[in-house]
């Protein structure tokens, strides 16, 4: 009774994620597939991918700022027709010059809306409703964001349509906030980054978040630049994609209770060694077969996708608990910042030796993964079992920010002051 008392006053939260999240997987795997069709090169078609990221990365620390001045409601209003203006232009202007400008427009107000939409999860959830709430977050981002890239099959890329549909997405979600009767929430808090804690915290877990970061970029941005240069259908790029994340999804759930089991650095190591194995066994098959295709792409999503939270579990065994806060946050921008590298690199070995570069930019970064891991086992000893943090599936890092972060289980504010709610808690420890 006291869960259905906190689920009915985020519904509408809920469904504004919901389109958000579902208009971000259409115009992720729109835009590459339509520059490919354009005919733009690898790097022209990794830049987008780049400067979202910058833009999405950069929004998690200077769109507090923007939310203190003009309110949590003005500011997602304002941000949720900038995503839709960012669409739009993108159809009426087809350069990729100016899509690169366009793109870090819906990187910015991306952030900034998820930002807004988790300061009010924030604000309702209780130590008892988080893993609850937490998880039926998790299930919205990742279903919608599925479902919005299965829209493309529906559609013609090549067409303005694509773009209408997804800008109609965006306004969707602002709707159901706009018009919301839950109060505002406290002001966001500002994030910063201490690089020099990340590391002296976890070595492995910084390196480990980063190298994450340039194996999500490369497939999150470059994969449907891959199908569309090997002649796969719509169809079939978007379940290339969709294949993917339901791999990450699948694959976390064995490896998180591996690795609270065993030294987290060895599963690591095994992470690596199978993204080696099969960007190995991609880059020699090619675009030998559709099916085989989809079965390769699960399994690098069981590799992508839960290889940042092998990382930021290891980090969080060797955290403080007053530091979790700061250390994920920081880890995720860490994240962010791999993410900006990934579209490039994988579009200049593209460009190198063709399709199949994709393969080989992730098993590179994943052997650089796998043999950090291992080095590292030699220079410090296992957490004790009975004092790691519990091994926790979270939403794809490229959708959170580090509000996310404070819906996580494992951040228990019963260990600070009692009088403080979940939101200044976690202000307190990311300003």
């Amino acid at each position: 009774m006291q869960f259905t008392r906190q689920i009915i006053p985020i519904t509408a939260l809920l469904v504004s994620t919901f389109f958000l999240m579902a208009g971000a997987g259409l115009q992720g795997i729109l835009l590459p597939v339509r520059g490919a069709i354009e005919g733009w090169s690898s790097y022209e078609i990794g830049l987008l991918g780049t400067s979202y990221a910058i833009a999405f990365t950069g929004a998690c620390v200077v769109m507090p700022i923007i939310v203190r001045s003009a309110g949590h409601v003005r500011t997602f209003s304002s941000l949720s027709a900038l995503l839709a203006i960012s669409v739009l232009l993108s159809a009426i202007l087809v350069d990729s010059i100016a899509w690169i400008i366009f793109r870090a427009m819906a990187g910015l107000a991306l952030a900034g809306c998820y930002m807004i939409v988790e300061s009010w999860l924030n604000e309702r959830v209780t130590n008892e409703t988080r893993g609850a709430i937490f998880s039926i977050y998790m299930v919205v981002t990742m279903s919608a964001m599925m479902a919005g890239q299965y829209i493309l099959p529906l559609t013609d890329p090549a067409l303005a349509t694509s773009f209408m549909v997804c800008a109609i997405l965006f306004c969707l979600g602002v709707m159901p906030t706009a018009l919301s009767r839950a109060p505002a929430p406290a002001p966001l808090s500002s994030v910063t980054i201490d690089i020099k804690l990340l590391f002296r915290n976890s070595p492995v877990g910084a390196v480990g978040v980063l190298l994450a970061g340039v194996m999500s970029g490369a497939w999150n941005n470059m994969a449907p630049v891959f199908g569309q240069q090997i002649g796969l259908s719509t169809t079939e790029i978007a379940s290339l994609t969709v294949v993917a994340m339901a791999g990450g999804i699948v694959f976390q759930i064995p490896l998180g209770r591996i690795s609270d089991k065993t030294d987290r650095r060895y599963v690591m190591l095994a992470v690596g060694g199978i993204g080696i194995f099969i960007a190995a066994a991609g880059a020699q098959l090619g675009a030998s077969g559709a099916s085989l295709l989809l079965a390769g792409a699960f399994v690098i999503g069981g590799v992508v996708y839960p290889s940042y939270s092998l990382a930021v579990a290891h980090s969080n065994d060797h955290a403080d608990p007053n530091d979790f806060i700061k250390i994920s946050s920081g880890l995720l921008i860490l994240y962010g910042i791999g993410t900006m590298i990934g579209p490039l690199y994988t579009a200049y070995l593209m460009e190198l030796f063709g399709p199949v570069g994709i393969f080989q930019a992730i098993g590179a970064a994943a052997a650089l993964y796998a043999a950090y891991a291992f080095y590292r086992t030699f220079r410090r000893g296992a957490r004790p079992v009975d004092e790691r943090s519990d091994f926790q599936t979270i939403p794809l890092p490229r959708t959170q920010t580090p509000l996310t972060i404070a819906l996580d289980p494992r951040f228990d504010t019963g260990s600070e002051d009692e009088d403080q709610t979940p939101k200044e808690t976690v202000a307190a420890a990311i300003k």
